[in-house]
């Protein structure tokens, strides 16, 4: 009885540690932020290119996250290096 407890308790450690992964923000750099792209010139280029932004944040994993829509209307959810500006993780709705 003991031994089946504890490996149920294990597996709902394993299990809640597992999905806290999938739904943590992506590490984007490591970088000083002295060499990190400037946040207003980086959201205005986004901008140029089509996209209509809700918020704009630095994340503790040190990102550039972006809510908000493209051009075609689909809501986006983005994380970008602030380094070399290329994305890391996209999530892209309807």
């Amino acid at each position: 009885m003991k031994a089946k407890t504890i490996t149920k308790a294990l597996a709902l450690v394993v299990a809640t540690s597992v999905s806290g992964m999938a739904l943590a923000d992506p590490q984007c750099t490591e970088a000083p932020k002295s060499s990190w792209k400037d946040q207003d010139m980086f959201r205005k280029s986004l901008e140029e290119q089509g996209y209509k932004i809700k918020r704009f944040n630095v994340t503790d994993t040190n990102c550039y996250e972006i809510y908000g829509w493209q051009k075609d209307g689909k809501r986006v959810e983005i994380y970008y290096n602030p380094v070399n500006g290329k994305p890391v993780k996209e999530e892209i709705g309807d």
